[in-house]
């Protein structure tokens, strides 16, 4: 990548003017990370001309709603709608299609459009799901990449075009590198197996193709980067490989997040009471991202990328965004800094106290999750049944427990991601960039970061209020001290036991 390392920038634009009048097309806009990007990009690079979404119809809702919802409905635009009224509605325009659809399901007329105004692709569509069928994850992941690459060789202006990958798609490997290593199998072989088996012969074929790789996520990911790395030479690509994305550090507001994926998930669980055992490792080291941090490297690297004309011996830029050796935290750090912003900041209702164990055997996973989790959920889910309320605690548990089990090649097993280059990329940003567009993740404060998560998820996830604050610290004192009552009660009962027992007695009689 000598272009990066050995350019003088100093006739290069800025970020901001470098944006400046270009047209951009994102798949997958309606993510996490893509309303993200949006909002980022209308924010700090406003003058640009215009971004096109890729949406399909969802649930009865066209696409037209759908754009209007990702606006309107969500707290992610809030600084925009604020300080920059006007900017989202006539600056972004949807595009009907579906990344799983041959050509990706756009008509003509608007593929003619793209093909004539795009300047920048970011391809950030796929499916995060690890449960995916074979057939399923290569449509969406390996297919929906390589008709955006085709798309991508018409368009006529063409500066860059960034492919979102992850940072796990050669767990096969340790230590992960910012390299392309060689494929799992041939992807257009992969293409022909999906169309020539049904769905039931593929299930059974699945773990003799994927071997070593955990699920077919990682697989077509895997696979997907090799259809981009094809086009090194001939178009200006860019790989980016996030790690774990978690809530924002900075971009649109401190603690920004749509799920309860990763650390959050984990914490509102704990904090709820309800999750109360983790299969892993206290010591396993969790590579968490914030997701402005990722969303800041792809513009960057957009940007060093698209100040460049392409030439046959150019390389494909591989950036693994994510921690590496710049901030670590284990999972019994999080477990205990999330106790202390349960003292802190407790959530509504919590059913019992928090306290998680973590266990790197699956046989003590297992005993855990049935004391811990299946006989209080069986236990409150009676008593809501005799109150006549709706049974719900152990149907979460079950999801909790297989969510566990789906997680566990991740949670125990460590990867040592290098990001040299994502490293390298940043100190390239011109030094009026820095402010919008510099990312680092050493200097944040652990405790503060997720605490700001944490505030962030109860009030727009949970929908929890602020004034109920006061009323749920209450709750919280019952019942540590609930807790702390039944926990004397069980050890004075065994206590009494004990010294009642025959053995006892005979031992002191004899």
């Amino acid at each position: 990548m000598t272009f990066l390392e050995d350019r003088d920038l100093a006739d290069v634009p800025n970020i901001p003017e470098y944006y400046k009048g270009k047209t951009i097309f994102i798949t997958g806009g309606s993510g996490f990370m893509g309303k993200v990007l949006i909002e980022k990009l209308l924010y700090s690079c406003t003058d640009l001309d215009r971004i096109y979404l890729l949406l399909r119809s969802k649930k009865n809702v066209t696409p037209e709603e759908r754009l209007l919802a990702i606006y309107k409905s969500n707290v992610c635009f809030d600084r925009l709608r604020k300080e920059k009224p006007g900017v989202f509605e006539s600056k972004v325009f949807f595009i009907a299609g579906d990344i799983s659809e041959t050509g990706l399901g756009i008509s003509d007329e608007d593929r003619t459009l793209i093909v004539n105004r795009t300047h920048i692709i970011y391809h950030a569509a796929a499916s995060v799901r690890f449960d995916d069928s074979l057939k399923t994850a290569t449509r969406l992941n390996l297919i929906g990449t390589k008709e955006v690459m085709e798309l991508a060789t018409e368009v006529r202006n063409l500066e860059c075009l960034i492919h979102v990958s992850t940072a796990y798609s050669n767990t096969n490997r340790d230590p992960i590198e910012e390299v392309m290593y060689p494929p799992h199998v041939d992807w257009r072989d992969m293409l022909q197996v999906c169309e020539q088996f049904d769905d039931h012969t593929l299930q059974v074929l699945t773990p003799k193709y994927i071997g070593e790789l955990p699920n077919t996520y990682v697989f077509t990911k895997q696979l997907a980067e090799h259809v981009v790395y094809e086009y090194k030479g001939k178009l200006p690509v860019v790989i980016i490989r996030p790690s774990i994305v978690i809530s924002s550090y900075k971009d649109p507001f401190p603690g920004w997040i749509d799920n309860f994926n990763g650390p959050t998930g984990i914490l509102v669980g704990c904090g709820k009471g309800i999750l109360r055992t983790l299969y892993s490792s206290p010591d396993m080291i969790m590579d968490y991202v914030p997701v402005d941090f990722t969303i800041r490297s792809c513009i960057v690297a957009s940007w060093i990328r698209g100040t460049k004309v392409v030439e046959p011996t150019d390389d494909i830029p591989i950036y693994n965004s994510c921690a590496g050796k710049l901030k670590n935290i284990t999972l019994q750090e999080l477990v205990d800094i999330g106790k202390e912003i349960v003292e802190a900041v407790p959530l509504d209702n919590m059913i019992w106290t928090y306290h998680v164990t973590v266990t790197k055997s699956l046989f003590m996973f297992n005993v855990y999750a049935m004391i811990l989790h299946t006989i209080p959920a069986i236990f409150v889910d009676f008593l809501l049944t005799i109150f006549g309320k709706k049974p719900m605690l152990l149907k979460i548990q079950r999801r909790v427990y297989v969510s566990n089990l789906a997680l566990q090649y991740f949670l125990i097993q460590q990867w040592t991601f290098s990001n040299k280059n994502l490293i390298n990329l940043r100190s390239k940003i011109k030094q009026e960039d820095h402010d919008d567009f510099y990312y680092e993740i050493e200097n944040i404060d652990k405790y503060e970061f997720f605490k700001q998560s944490c505030a962030t998820g109860r009030k727009y996830l949970l929908k929890e209020k602020d004034e109920n604050l006061p009323k749920a610290r209450i709750h919280h004192q019952r019942v540590q001290f609930l807790d702390k009552l039944l926990k004397c009660v069980f050890y004075g009962l065994l206590f009494w036991w004990i010294i009642n027992t025959n053995f006892i007695k005979n031992l002191f009689t004899s």
